[in-house]
């Protein structure tokens, strides 16, 4: 068996993400050339709509920031030594806790107490949610990664029935809540700025895109600046030493799932507070599995994270200016694109190490011998 490369975290952090993201666009390049369009053309395209006007910016950051708390999910599972896939299905749940904290209340408290409110909740349902696998894993070995696939389609399916037999709104023939109301609404940026006599268009990027920078800075501070951040990362790198030291996996199990589905829950701050102002049964569009790619190219760390965010959001936003925007690029295309960057900068994340290892021992060794040639 080989043994694993170490190489110094400047180059397995920066270097090696901005290579593979390189090397996807060249590759992306190859493909958009193939079909008959001009590469250059359809890369200016993208960056221009996702970042060439103000809102364009808003809706790349409106994309970041649910890749931001389903980014952070995995990878806090992560660094606890497990693969939580069921980030979908904790992120409907989270939103319903949000639903039925605004449905419950927002004619009867004012925002500044009913926001915060519905916060706590999608974090308690999201963690609810994950908390059931974790226990299935840590007491009874049941595998993580099976029992979170599976219980999103139990979330999809719960969340069904209740849009069907419980929730929806009487008289209407759609599978949504009624309106929360203006008390239930996280602020939209726009709005924020007038405040401030900024004058910014109206998109669907509103306030939890400050509440998921500061839950980059929480994981940080819990996973590298705590003890029971270290006690998690210590289990999720060698289990056996971490239980000889004296730190119980089971509980570390808990905690890093318990984690890991407060911040999935999150996305129904983003999508049912901040955009659409009721319940809606896919609402979550798969952000939950695009949080794995967004966790393997940020290399599990909170910046990495957020920097992947934002190319996966320029990628939504400027995918679907492209669509628009150049003839003969396709819906289609444009996913193409998106799986070829999941592709070479997550799936084959590690392929360039070895080269990488080696011109860092060329270069290392050239550092080396000029001092003593001096």
């Amino acid at each position: 068996m080989s043994q694993p490369i170490e190489l110094p975290r400047w180059i397995d952090l920066g270097v090696l993400p901005v290579f593979n993201v390189a090397l996807a666009l060249l590759v992306s390049g190859v493909v958009v050339w193939l079909a008959g369009l001009d590469p250059v053309q359809v890369l200016m395209q993208l960056v221009k709509g996702a970042f060439g006007s103000r809102a364009g910016v808003s809706y790349t950051l409106y994309y970041a920031t649910t890749f931001v708390f389903t980014g952070l999910a995995v990878a806090v599972a992560f660094h606890g030594g497990l693969f939580n896939i069921g980030g979908e299905g904790q992120a409907m749940m989270g939103g319903l806790g949000a639903a039925l904290v605004a449905l419950a209340w927002a004619g009867a408290l004012p925002a500044w107490i009913l926001l915060p409110l519905m916060v706590a909740a999608a974090m308690l349902f999201g963690l609810a949610w994950a908390a059931v696998p974790a226990a299935l894993q840590a007491y009874r070995g049941s595998h993580v990664v099976i029992t979170t696939i599976m219980f999103n389609f139990i979330a999809s399916a719960l969340l069904g029935y209740l849009l069907v037999d419980v929730l929806k709104e009487p008289g209407s023939m759609s599978l949504e809540t009624r309106a929360f109301g203006p008390n239930a609404v996280m602020p939209g940026m726009h709005t924020v700025l007038a405040t401030l006599g900024v004058e910014w268009p109206r998109t669907p990027l509103n306030l939890s895109v400050l509440l998921a920078g500061a839950a980059c800075v929480a994981v940080w501070l819990v996973l590298w600046r705590a003890r029971a951040g270290y006690a998690l990362r210590a289990t999720g790198f060698a289990p056996e030493a971490a239980r000889y030291g004296g730190i119980a996996p089971q509980r570390q199990v808990m905690l890093s799932m318990a984690l890991s589905g407060a911040l999935a829950g999150l996305v129904g701050i983003n999508e049912i507070a901040g955009v659409h102002n009721r319940l809606l049964p896919d609402f979550t569009s798969g952000a939950g599995f695009t949080g794995i790619a967004v966790c393997l190219i940020g290399r599990n760390h909170p910046v990495g994270i957020m920097l992947a965010s934002l190319l996966f959001g320029a990628l939504y936003q400027g995918g679907a200016e492209l669509a628009f925007e150049v003839p003969g690029f396709s819906r289609d295309m444009v996913y193409t694109l998106q799986g070829l960057i999941v592709l070479f900068a997550g799936a084959m994340a590690t392929v360039a190490v070895p080269l990488f290892a080696r011109l860092h021992g060329v270069w290392s060794g050239r550092a080396r011998a000029a001092p003593a040639a001096g």
